[in-house]
């Protein structure tokens, strides 16, 4: 069976991207309906900051093609706030405010840790047996939310479909055998995260999928990738979905301790701001992998004229007084 290749971007909504990656004439309500014909995958980003209603998941469903796949970004509450202590109430909230209506198109779902986070094997082990791992536990899970979402759950599942998980993290102290361990122990991913140096970049295979989150080539938020650099990633992907792995992958534990696979899903994600840069980088790399057919033009010289340096004005000349 062939490996499904997603790539994707982080959030569709930035003002900067109208008249660049958007038509000059297309309407905000419709940019995820250009979005998702431009590429294959969105990882969804507003379900970090607060819980979106069941209506609006229902709303993307309904907006993007039948293949179409949505990563979704868990609650930052969780990770950022409680800090994956006391999350049982927290968890079942995320799980029961909607995303369980984006039915066949519910991808990955992403667990970023703030840099301040250090590993702690009891606490990230009694987080990762909380995971559900398909829709129907986590259909369960949500009934266990609190009073203060009556009105604003979904626990309709169509059918019971298995359920992924990426853990993105940004502290040292996670590059650590037993991190892991832990990770291959429940199947989780680990995010293979490019953030132009700023933390730690770890390549072990956890699970039978790769996760990946492109932040910037030199500069964090900020850098596009260039010719040579998506074709290194495009490399890497070929090789982690054809259930390999690079020669040269950046480890903590043991190779030949990962999961084995024929074919190895990929989910990557530009992140890479000043948001202007990121889709056309995903429909590079889309490109150079042969990906690319069936999928909306973009123009490109919209790219250029918008990172294009301002032209510098010629000094005005002084009139001298005499």
């Amino acid at each position: 069976m062939a490996a499904d290749i997603r790539i994707g971007i982080s959030g569709w909504r930035y003002p900067p991207w109208r008249g660049v990656f958007y038509p000059e004439d297309l309407t905000q309500a419709r940019e995820l309906e250009f979005a998702s014909r431009a590429l294959p995958s969105i990882e969804l980003n507003g379900s970090f900051y607060g819980l979106q209603r069941p209506t609006s998941y229902q709303r993307w469903y309904q907006q993007t093609p039948s293949d179409f796949i949505f990563s979704i970004k868990a609650t930052r509450y969780v990770t950022h706030i409680l800090r994956l202590r006391d999350i049982e109430t927290a968890m079942a909230n995320f799980f029961a405010s909607g995303l369980l209506a984006l039915k066949e198109k519910l991808g990955p779902i992403l667990w970023q840790f703030p840099p301040s986070f250090k590993f702690d094997a009891a606490l990230f082990e009694h987080f990762l047996q909380q995971l559900p791992r398909d829709t129907h536990a986590a259909a369960a899970l949500a009934r266990h939310h609190s009073p203060e979402m009556a009105g604003k759950i979904w626990f309709e599942v169509d059918e019971k479909r298995r359920l992924r998980h990426a853990v993105e993290i940004r502290n040292a102290s996670f590059e650590h055998a037993e991190f892991i361990a832990l990770l291959r122990q429940y199947g989780v991913a680990l995010v293979v995260a490019d953030t132009a140096g700023k933390w730690p970049y770890m390549e072990d295979v956890t699970a039978d999928f790769v996760y990946l989150r492109l932040h910037g080539d030199a500069e964090l938020y900020a850098s596009g990738y260039g010719e040579e650099a998506l074709k290194r990633w495009a490399k890497r992907i070929s090789q982690w979905s054809h259930g390999d792995e690079p020669a040269d992958a950046s480890r903590v534990a043991e190779a030949d301790a990962a999961p084995s696979a024929r074919a190895r899903d990929i989910y990557c994600y530009f992140d890479n701001d000043i948001k202007v840069r990121a889709p056309f980088d995903a429909r590079k790399l889309l490109q150079v992998l042969g990906r690319d057919q069936g999928l909306v033009p973009l123009d490109a010289s919209a790219l250029e004229n918008a990172v294009k340096p301002p032209r510098k004005r010629a000094p005005r000349r002084q009139s001298i007084k005499k």
